[in-house]
Order: structure tokens, then sequence, then C-alpha cells
């Protein structure tokens, strides 16, 4: 005896689903469990690899599947790809209290790992123990927001918990090349930049080794280029300045 299945209806299995309201209607997409995280971030390029399937629902879990005019309604567009992906950016992942409990703890511990990598006493240039972080963030109570990427909120944690504790990001060690005829005035501009001058060689060009915040690599190498007119140059001897072992409080 055969079994009749609806044709709009499509059953899925051990989905994570990403909902989104529009023009008074929901939405939904089935994912694979962990993708959508992971897309987010960057971390995942392949939408196949998010994706169960590229239909869009008004119902997963009954396998109903969204009419096609109502999508153009409300996405103006009939490309489900490209739905799909405004759904996964802005739609709110659906998950159960317990998996929502794990990923927030997962994600408090990968912020965490990155600020202990980050960051060191600047008292001793020492780093802290992901566990020294850890309670820091419990201090502040730090609460995770699981629609933020866990590098962002590294960032936020670390001017945080500046008002707690001695804390700051290791600086780089970086080797500028100026010029000759430029190196005073250029020297003058970058002075802001420079957080200690370890050492300076003057021949034909002038030769700096200093330690910077990272925040101001980037902002520091396009001063140089612009200035020297790609002259000068801006070489990264490390990327971290900190002692070998961990601080303890």
């Amino acid at each position: 005896m055969s079994i009749f299945t609806p044709t709009n209806q499509i059953r899925l299995t051990n989905v994570a689903v990403v909902r989104i309201k529009k023009g008074g209607k929901r939405y939904e997409i089935a994912c694979y469990k962990n993708k959508v995280v992971s897309w987010r971030s960057g971390a995942e390029k392949d939408l196949d690899e998010v994706l169960q399937t590229n239909s869009v629902f008004v119902n997963v879990s009954k396998g109903q599947v969204a009419k096609k005019d109502d999508l153009c309604k409300a996405f103006g567009t009939d490309d489900l790809t490209e739905i799909c992906k405004q759904i996964l950016a802005k739609g709110e992942l659906q998950v159960s209290d317990k998996e929502r409990q794990c990923q927030l703890e997962t994600m408090f511990r990968d912020i965490a790992t990155i600020v202990a990598d980050k960051c060191v006493n600047p008292d001793t240039k020492r780093p802290y123990t992901v566990n020294l972080i850890e309670r820091g963030m419990k201090d502040i109570h730090y609460s995770v927001k699981a629609n933020k990427s866990t590098k962002q909120q590294a960032l936020e944690v670390i001017r945080q918990l500046k008002e707690s504790m001695q804390i700051q990001r290791a600086h780089m060690r970086l080797r500028l090349l100026l010029p000759g005829k430029e190196a005073k005035r250029l020297k003058e501009k970058i002075k802001p930049f420079m957080q200690v001058v370890e050492s300076e060689d003057f021949e034909e060009n002038l030769q700096i080794v200093c330690l910077v915040d990272p925040g101001c690599y980037r902002e520091l190498c396009e001063l140089v280029r612009c200035e020297t007119k790609g002259r000068g140059a801006v070489e990264v001897i490390s990327l971290k300045d900190m002692e070998e072992g961990d601080e303890k409080l």
C-alpha cells in the first residue's frame, strides 16, 4: 500500500531551525547543528554545509514549504539561496534550553581563551591563565551574547576587565624604516603610536624598533606608506611582547 505525502511537505530530522518574521509571516530554514554559528563567524564559507535543504518553510517541524509569491513579497526576490542567506544573517536560531546553555558555556570559554592569548599583566609582561580570565569575567558578571562573534566579545571583555584588574593587550614589536630626508618629520607624526622605543639607528635611513598597541598597527602602516609614498616600511618582529610563564594573582 502506497503512502500519500503532500508535495508541499518535506520531513527533516535532527535540524537546527533559523526563524525570521517578515511581512507578518514566519519563515524558517533547516540547518545542520553547530553550522549556523560557524557561518556567522566566517569559519564556514560553504552554504551547502550549513543548509539541510535550500527550501524555505513556514514550519520546518511540519515540513510546510513557503509559497513562492509570499517569499517574493517578503524578501523582494524568489532566489532561494539569497533568501536563505538573509534568514541566516538576521534570523533567530531556535535551540533547546540545554543546547543554548551548552553553546553559551562554550563561547564563554572561547572568549576567555582569546583574551588570555592576547593580553598580559602590564607590570610583569606575563600572560594570565584562561582560568584567571574566566574568574575575572564572572566577577564583572559578563553575559555572553550568542549573536556576536567571540572575537568581538573578547575585545569588549578586555575593556571591561581593565576596570577591575591589571590587564592590557600585549604590544607588537615593530621595526620602522623611514627614508632619511623625511625621517625627522615623520618621526614626530608616529610618536603617538609608539608605546616604547627600544632602539634608534640612523645611517642612510632611520630605523626604529618599538612597541605599539595592536589596534594601531593598520593605521600606522597606512601613515608610513602614504607619508613616504611607499619608500618606508613597517616590519613585524613579534606579534606579542610577553614574558614566558603564567601570571598568578
